[in-house]
């Protein structure tokens, strides 16, 4: 006979216990299973004291304990651990079942499990759940795809227990069909990552170039927060920078200036390549954090190569150092705009390939509260996607070419002088050659055919004829006609 619960819940780390408080303050009855089942205990008598959560002690009571269809969400570590639990799982569900796998699973390995449940008759959900462990507890950004017809059987529980806008919106719909929700989480994570690098490049500016002291530093992204630049990350950033330690000496100052990773951006960066899209903000994030892993090697060059990092001409001097400032914001405001543009043509690449009909607007606005990469320019994202669903650029709408002007001309000042002071800004420099490469009719890939064809034989197209006709020229009349066969090569 079916048991009278909800959902149920593998997996009892700080993300799965918050998800299932979260949905018992929603009225739901959750069931829980650990692998280590003294956790069960532990949670049962601690955090859901007193809740309707149901403790089970193997798969096979966590499932009896299941309404009809049965659903059971998965928050264990990504990886092998997640398809070891499915395959403990298929015997003991029925057909129409759910399996919902709401961890940072690599999209591949959604599609891949996807197919694989529902050749056996059940339901497949990957989601991408954002926010951590405050938005876990009281409302994340959640990314759900895989089998569509499940999506009416968890669409009240999961919108429920989903951070909303100003408007009462869900930050939860439907994404798309297999992989299209971890994907979308993955671009989620990249944004992410380029998002804290541009913020630690006015950071480093403020400190190195104009000597600032954090609680300077922390006034100003206080200030930035109330403007355009309003958003979460920017709001800690400005609460980390005033932090002090029981000494008085400011925490941040201690740490160690090695960043750490756990795999999203990188995939974010391998996925624009495998697309042929240009990422190239997510991905210099990505090595900057590993150049600063680097340390040892860090310290020994500096000593035997030196460093050119100096503070900025005039960086005393409190006019300049204002207008200074602004430009830092300027290049912050305008890197970031570039990141986004470019997560979002990752996200038409994909849905291109791999088939996925994605809302880009309402991509968006999933990530408009809950989740780390929560700002209030969201809002424009969407208002752009929704004024031309098929806008190929977000530069290219009205509101980011026009801040993209703005902050030009500020924005090429803290390049230019961070270079020659010998600060490294490579999110915002990257950036910059992405926007000006952009815009640019003529770039120089002319010589770039012209030297494969060369060596490799490897034809191009000429622009003075239609496109798709190719041809290849004998350059040092030592060849002959034959050329490599594969354009792409």
């Amino acid at each position: 006979m079916p048991g009278t619960a909800d959902i149920g819940l593998i997996g009892l780390a700080v993300m799965g216990q918050n998800l299932v408080l979260n949905m018992d303050d929603h009225g739901f009855t959750v069931a829980v299973y650990n692998r280590t089942t003294s956790k069960v205990d532990d949670f049962i008598s601690g955090p859901a004291a007193g809740t309707k959560v149901i403790g089970a002690h193997s798969l096979e009571e966590l499932v009896d304990a299941l309404a009809s269809p049965r659903r059971v969400m998965l928050m264990v570590k990504a990886g092998n651990a997640v398809d070891a639990v499915i395959e403990q799982l298929l015997p003991l569900l029925d057909e129409g079942d759910i399996i919902i796998d709401g961890g940072n699973s690599h999209f591949p390995d959604t599609i891949r499990r996807t197919a694989y449940v529902e050749e056996r008759g059940l339901r497949y959900i990957g989601t991408g759940v954002s926010g951590g462990e405050e938005g876990a507890r009281h409302g994340p950004s959640i990314m759900p795809g895989g089998s569509r017809d499940a999506w009416p059987f968890v669409q009240n529980i999961l919108q429920s227990i989903s951070a909303r806008v100003a408007d009462g919106t869900p930050c939860c719909d439907w994404v798309g069909s297999d992989g299209a929700g971890h994907f979308v989480k993955m671009v989620h994570n990249g944004i992410e990552y380029g998002d804290m690098q541009v913020i630690a490049e006015a950071y480093h500016l403020m400190k190195a170039g104009l000597g600032m002291s954090p609680d300077e530093m922390s006034s100003r992204f206080r200030t930035w927060g109330e403007a355009e630049l309003d958003s979460y990350l920017i709001d800690i950033t400005a609460d980390i920078l005033a932090y002090r330690e029981e000494s008085g000496d400011v925490l941040v100052e201690h740490i160690l200036d090695t960043a750490g990773q756990k795999g999203t951006g990188k995939w974010t960066a391998i996925s624009a390549l495998d697309l042929g899209m240009p990422v190239t903000l997510v991905a210099e994030a990505v090595f900057a954090r590993i150049l600063s892993a680097l340390k040892v090697e860090r310290v020994i060059a500096q000593d035997l190569l030196g460093s050119d990092t100096r503070l900025i001409d005039d960086a005393t001097a409190v006019d300049f150092r204002n207008r200074f400032v602004e430009a830092i914001r300027d290049a912050l405001y305008a890197s970031k705009i570039v990141s986004y543009a470019q997560g979002f043509m990752l996200l038409r690449a994909a849905a291109e390939e791999y088939g996925w009909d994605l809302d880009y607007g309402r991509i968006a606005s999933l990530w408009r509260e809950g989740c780390i990469i929560r700002a209030a320019f969201l809002d424009e994202i969407t208002a752009a996607f929704r004024s031309d669903p098929e806008l190929a650029n977000l530069m290219l709408d009205g509101f980011f070419s026009s801040a993209l002007a703005e902050a030009e001309r500020g924005w090429r000042l803290v390049v230019t002088t961070a270079v020659s002071h010998g600060i490294p800004v490579p999110a915002y420099s990257s950036a910059l050659a992405f926007y000006d490469g952009y815009r640019t009719e003529q770039l120089p890939a002319n010589l770039i055919q012209a030297q494969r064809d060369y060596f490799g034989a490897h034809t191009y197209e000429r622009n003075d004829r239609p496109r798709g006709e190719f041809f290849h020229t004998n350059w040092t009349g030592h060849g002959g006609d034959t050329t490599a066969g594969t354009y792409e090569a």
